[in-house]
C-alpha cells in the first residue's frame, strides 16, 4: 500500500498536467493565414512621414511546444522625415494558431537616440510573462509578471480583432481585450461603431469601424483619439488607422496587400 499510493498520486499529477496543457482556448479563424503581407503609408498631416509593413511568415514556428504564426510589424520614417526623427522599429509576435494568443513577443526600438530591445515569453497556463529587456548602455533586465487570462500583446491583439464576428454586434456595443505591454497589464475597451465606406490607396473598402479607448497619456487627444477600420469581408484586414495626437493628425493608409486568405471585397466605383 505504501508503494501504491505514491504511484497513484504520481499518475494523477501527470494526468492533471496533461489536462492543464489542453486548457488553452480555441478561437475560430477564417481571416488570416501564413504568408499574408500588408503595406501602409503613414501620413503626418499632409506629409508622407513613414512606411509600415505587416507580414506573417510563410512558415509556422513552434514556441512553447505550440504551433504559431510569426507576425512582424516593421516601421520606418522616410528619408526626408529622418531629419526630424529617425525611426526604425520592429515588433514581432509569435501567435498561437489555435488560441490566437502570443507565446512570445519581441521589440527592437530605434527612435532618435532611444534604443530598446525586449523579449517577452508568455505562459498562459499559469498566467505569467517573463520579460528580458535592454536599453542603450544598460545591463539586461529580467522580470516576471502576473498577467490576466487570455492576455494579448499589441501585435497579436490586432489579429485577435480580426477573428471576431461583428455581425453579432450592434453599433455602440463595447467589448474588452486584456493586454500586457511595457511590463504593465491593461484593459483595452473597444467600441464597435458600425460600417462605412473608406477610401485608401489600395481602393475603397466597406469597413468595420472600431474605436479603442485610450488611457490618459501625452500623445493622444482624448480617449477616443484612435479609430481603426477593418475590411468588412472575410479577411478583416486593417485598411485605415486614424489618430488625433497633440502634435497633429496621423493616418496609416493601406496601399498594398498580398496573399490574403480570401479575395478582398472592394466597393465598385461609379
Amino acid at each position: 500500500m505504501k508503494k501504491i499510493f505514491p504511484a497513484i498520486l504520481l499518475v494523477l499529477v501527470v494526468l492533471s498536467g496533461f489536462v492543464a496543457k489542453e486548457s488553452l482556448r480555441t478561437i475560430p479563424n477564417e481571416s488570416f493565414t501564413a504568408g499574408e503581407l500588408l503595406k501602409y503609408k503613414v501620413h503626418y498631416g499632409p506629409i508622407n512621414a513613414a512606411e509600415a509593413v505587416i507580414d506573417i511568415s510563410p512558415n509556422l514556428h513552434r514556441i512553447n511546444d505550440r504551433p504559431t504564426y510569426k507576425a512582424t510589424v516593421y516601421g520606418k520614417t522616410t528619408s526626408s522625415f529622418d531629419l526630424f526623427i529617425r525611426i526604425r522599429d520592429t515588433w514581432q509576435s509569435y501567435i498561437d494558431t489555435a488560441a490566437i494568443l502570443p507565446q512570445r513577443s519581441f521589440r527592437n526600438i530605434e527612435e532618435g537616440s532611444y534604443r530598446k530591445r525586449e523579449t517577452v515569453d508568455f505562459n498562459h497556463y499559469n498566467n505569467t510573462a517573463k520579460v528580458e529587456s535592454k536599453k542603450r548602455n544598460r545591463d539586461k533586465r529580467n522580470s516576471s509578471h502576473k498577467i490576466p487570462t487570455h492576455a494579448q500583446d499589441i501585435v497579436s491583439g490586432f489579429y485577435y480583432l480580426r477573428t471576431l464576428d461583428y455581425d453579432r454586434m450592434t453599433p455602440g456595443e463595447k467589448f474588452t481585450v486584456k493586454g500586457f505591454f511595457d511590463e504593465e497589464v491593461f484593459d483595452m475597451v473597444v467600441t464597435y461603431k458600425g460600417r462605412e465606406n473608406i477610401s485608401t490607396k489600395a481602393g475603397t473598402f466597406r469597413a468595420i469601424k472600431l474605436i479603442p479607448k485610450m488611457p490618459k497619456n501625452k500623445l493622444f487627444k482624448g480617449e477616443d483619439a484612435v479609430t481603426v477600420y477593418l475590411s468588412d469581408d472575410k479577411n478583416k484586414i486593417p485598411v485605415l488607422i486614424q489618430a488625433d495626437m497633440f502634435v497633429g493628425a496621423v493616418k496609416v493608409d493601406l496601399y498594398e496587400h498580398r496573399n490574403l486568405r480570401h479575395k478582398p471585397a472592394l466597393v465598385a466605383q461609379k
